[in-house]
């Protein structure tokens, strides 16, 4: 045993002060608080002022109604986020669409509605613009047509508009969850959404770079023999067990260093409490769902004997590993649903989904207790058949063993 805690030590030593490692652990979660952060921040930067758009109107009953209801949307900064110039003046169609063309073309104004067949019965709207319209513009355009449309219907009608501004008067519903102890708290998909999601991530991205770190370091023993003199001075279990201890004391290092940074958000405002509800419970599917991948892939780490071998094992592992981020929506939405059970109970997934079914719904305990007994008895198999590959594969050079003479070696005793 001390040898086993001795090779972990070494195996953790060695690897924390390695650049990739040192690089990863700050650099990981930076990329993902980007990801999460930059669609904000480049939404606002898009609000930077108010947007010329002509209008332009053949009837010309329509530009005065429009013209009220975007005078209602404004920026962050509280300022019109459209100026709306009329653009119809007395001349046939086509030399109306040309000239304003040529505005937009030209940067004069930055798109123009274009109304068609000027009636209220049988009429058409083009947002014409320099390149891709953005979707808010065209919501809002569209918004505002539709309601203008209606209401000139209704006066046509001889019915009192303000019956529109009630029909248009929303309410909004708001999504509540109870949890076990009967306590209603207010719950927002996109947060539930990106809080799983960015453990999932993590989890991932954790896995790949400690198991390819363990894959190349594995490599390199074989390479330069290094791994025989060490199989000389303990057994192939002490020095697989060392491995999977020394790996997983980095993985809980690279966690708390996260945690702190996690905490230094929450304090900043960056993430909000809702991230990090049922912590504990995370935390152990975490822990156990590295630990599982990591006794993975030191036994089939074990059988590569070249550098492309070692890329293609990762590059398999990596579309495992993807798998749950595939189902993410829709564990988060049907929780409880047959596929998503399956998916909790099948190993290689129980981690990731358990992850993201803990923050969409309350788990019955019956059902963390079964999935966490599964993730625990698989760790334990697959240590043990990691260990028979392990103790024969570390020593094999030349050719990858096939399928066939990895179940020969598991079943040897």
């Amino acid at each position: 045993m001390n040898k086993t805690f001795a090779i972990a030590k070494w195996e953790f030593m060695e690897k924390i002060k390695t650049k990739a490692f040192l690089i990863s652990m700050i650099i990981t979660p930076i990329i993902i608080i980007t990801y999460a952060l930059l669609p904000t921040i480049l939404s606002d930067s898009q609000e930077s002022g108010t947007k010329l758009v002509g209008v332009l109107d053949p009837s010309n009953i329509y530009f005065k109604g429009i013209n009220n209801r975007v005078s209602q949307f404004k920026l962050s900064n509280n300022i019109p986020a459209y100026l709306l110039v009329n653009l119809t003046k007395d001349r046939n169609l086509d030399s109306l669409e040309k000239r304003a063309d040529r505005e937009v073309l030209r940067s004069k104004i930055a798109s123009y509605l274009l109304i068609k067949n000027g009636g209220t019965d049988s009429v058409k709207i083009e947002l014409r613009s320099k390149s891709t319209a953005n979707f808010k513009d065209v919501k809002n355009f569209e918004q505002a047509f539709n309601e203008t449309r209606i209401n000139l219907q209704l006066k046509k009608k001889g019915i009192d508009t303000s019956l529109m501004r009630m029909i248009n008067s929303n309410v909004n519903l708001k999504a509540i969850k109870i949890n076990k102890e009967g306590k209603a708290t207010e719950s927002d998909f996109l947060i539930v959404f990106f809080s799983s999601f960015i453990f999932i991530i993590l989890l991932m991205l954790m896995i790949l770079s400690s198991g390819g770190m363990l894959i190349r370091s594995l490599l390199e023993e074989k390479s330069n023999r290094l791994i025989e003199i060490l199989v000389s001075s303990c057994t192939p279990s002490q020095l697989l067990g060392g491995k999977i201890l020394g790996l997983s004391a980095l993985g809980l290092f690279q966690i708390a260093i996260w945690a702190l940074m996690g905490i230094v958000l929450v304090g900043s405002s960056a993430v909000t409490l809702e991230t990090f509800e049922n912590i504990p419970l995370l935390l152990i599917y975490f822990i156990l769902g590295y630990v599982f991948y990591t006794a993975i892939f030191v036994g089939v780490g074990s059988i590569v004997s070249t550098e492309q071998e070692a890329q293609q094992i990762t590059s398999y592992m990596s579309m495992i590993l993807i798998l749950p981020i595939v189902f993410a929506i829709t564990t988060i939405q049907e929780p409880n649903s047959n596929f998503v059970h399956i998916l909790s109970y099948f190993p290689l997934t129980t981690p990731s989904i358990m992850l993201l079914r803990l923050n969409a719904s309350t788990v019955p305990i019956s059902e963390i207790i079964i999935t966490l007994s599964i993730l625990i008895l698989s760790i334990l198999i697959m240590i043990i058949i990691s260990s028979k590959i392990f103790r024969i594969g570390i020593l094999s050079y030349g050719k990858r063993p096939s399928l066939r003479e990895l179940y020969r070696w598991v079943k040897e005793k």
